[in-house]
């Protein structure tokens, strides 16, 4: 996720005007599309979807394209349709204290409190746990994430773009390496992945379980923070009209997101391989080093340490990075080193909780934020067909964001879902339709829809006719 973001943010405007795009153009922008999206990190999710799917994996990878690939790139359109700054310009029709709130919550969840944090988790578990003892595993947690978040700071704190520049040559290594360990895996597979035995919740919900493992990967979030520096970019090659730049961003990102698709369904594939040797694993994580151990022993892991390590410190710069600017540009009472400072420090202790329990505290934030951030993006890009009306935005979020409260509460581990207020919630929930499937804000976010069009409709009609009296 938000590789080499750096590269891209604060340009300034003042290329040649461009009727149409070269091939190599849209290549440009797709690399860019492809290098948002796409991080060390998000090998991780899909891998372990496989495992959890089993012989059902076909359904949950469908589901897992919806939310993993598909809404992060109507993310981007969204931002490009609404010529939107950042994810504040998203929420605003519903007013600044919503937006702002909004932009707070989505920055936190992609940075400091989680998506940050597991950049220097997935490199650890990935790339030197397995070299650790297991009595030492803290100890040695503790000093990785104490100098992977340093060097995060040093780079950030200087803008350097040295780092960048090593990642933009290690991060196609990286990608060589992953097709080589696909092939090896498919000429020497561990299993068929037909006939691999799915957990219970697959058996009979794959594409729904699939459809919420998407959230996982936070891109659809990202996209909405961080869309605006691909829109920046198209505008840059000489395309101004809105309807112009979101057709360049829609053929760039098919091209982009083909590539994610591919490179997700195939680690499903290999995940569900992977039950042939190994149990389901805590996360990702494990299961990636265990089937690397497995192909190509000790040196093969040593490897993938070094590489892995690097394209998560890359992201980890650009997140920092990210978080500071907007932040000081929001809430200028602190510098950008400051924010900087922050946003590294929180970045470092939460780290240190280790990447199964990150995981399993940022799963109750993503089912509450990304049923908001889908509707948001949904609103926008359909905008134009109800004129950006406030009233449309606010009944469609309000009826979202009660049952999607609902939704974190029952997903908190059991020191807060199985606790008196917990129980409280779930019984409330449950009688909500589809709350089983953890989409209880689905049918009152569409109720919402329905209502907030009346509304305009009924706007529209009284202007109408008051025009007409005129």
């Amino acid at each position: 996720m938000i590789s080499n973001l750096n590269s891209f943010r604060g340009q300034k405007n003042g290329t040649t005007h461009i009727e149409k795009l070269t091939t190599k153009q849209y290549l440009v922008v797709a690399s860019l599309l492809f290098g948002l999206f796409f991080g060390a990190g998000n090998l991780i999710f899909p891998l372990h979807l496989g495992q959890l799917a089993g012989s059902h994996w076909v359904g949950a990878a469908v589901g897992f394209l919806v939310t993993g690939v598909a809404l992060p790139l109507l993310s981007v359109l969204a931002v490009a349709v609404t010529r939107a700054e950042g994810v504040f310009d998203i929420g605003r029709p519903l007013g600044v204290g919503f937006a702002l709130v909004f932009m707070v919550l989505i920055h936190f969840t992609i940075g400091p409190l989680f998506g940050t944090p597991r950049t220097a988790t997935v490199s650890y578990t990935v790339g030197v746990a397995p070299f650790v003892p297991k009595a030492d595993q803290t100890l040695a947690l503790f000093l990785f994430s104490l100098v992977f978040f340093a060097l995060a700071f040093a780079f950030a704190y200087r803008e350097n773009d040295i780092l960048t520049n090593v990642g933009k040559v290690l991060n196609p290594v990286f990608l060589v390496l992953l097709f080589v360990v696909f092939a090896v895996a498919f000429v020497n597979p561990f299993a068929n992945p037909f006939q691999t035995q799915a957990t219970t919740a697959y058996v009979h919900g794959s594409f729904v379980n699939g459809f919420l493992q998407g959230y996982n990967t936070m891109d659809a979030l990202a996209g909405l923070a961080f869309g605006v520096t691909v829109v920046t970019a198209v505008r840059q090659l000489g395309q101004k009209r809105d309807s112009d730049v979101a057709k360049v961003v829609a053929k760039s990102g098919v091209l982009a997101m083909s590539a994610v698709a591919l490179i997700y369904v195939l680690l499903i594939v290999v995940g569900a391989m992977t039950l042939g040797r190994f149990k389901v694993s805590a996360d990702g994580g494990v299961a990636f080093t265990q089937l690397v151990n497995a192909y190509a022993g000790r040196l093969g892991q040593a490897v993938l340490a070094v590489l892995i390590t690097i394209t998560c410190l890359t992201t980890a710069v650009g997140l920092v990075a990210a978080f500071a600017q907007d932040f000081h540009k929001h809430f200028p009472q602190l510098s950008y080193h400051a924010w900087l400072f922050l946003t590294t420090l929180a970045s470092f202790l939460v780290a240190n909780f280790g990447l199964e329990q990150i995981i399993a505290w940022s799963t109750p934030m993503l089912m509450f934020l990304y049923p908001l951030a889908m509707v948001l993006i949904l609103l926008s890009v359909a905008s134009p067909l109800f004129k950006r009306d406030s009233a449309v935005y606010f009944f469609v979020v309000l009826l979202t964001v009660v049952p999607a409260l609902g939704d974190m509460v029952v997903s908190f581990p059991s020191v807060v879902s199985a606790s008196a207020f917990g129980k409280l919630v779930a019984g409330w929930r449950a009688s909500l339709p589809l709350a089983a499937y953890g989409l209880s804000w689905l049918v009152p976010a569409l109720v919402g829809l329905a209502l907030g069009l009346m509304v305009h409709w009924y706007r529209e009609h009284s202007l109408a006719a008051a025009g007409e009296e005129n």
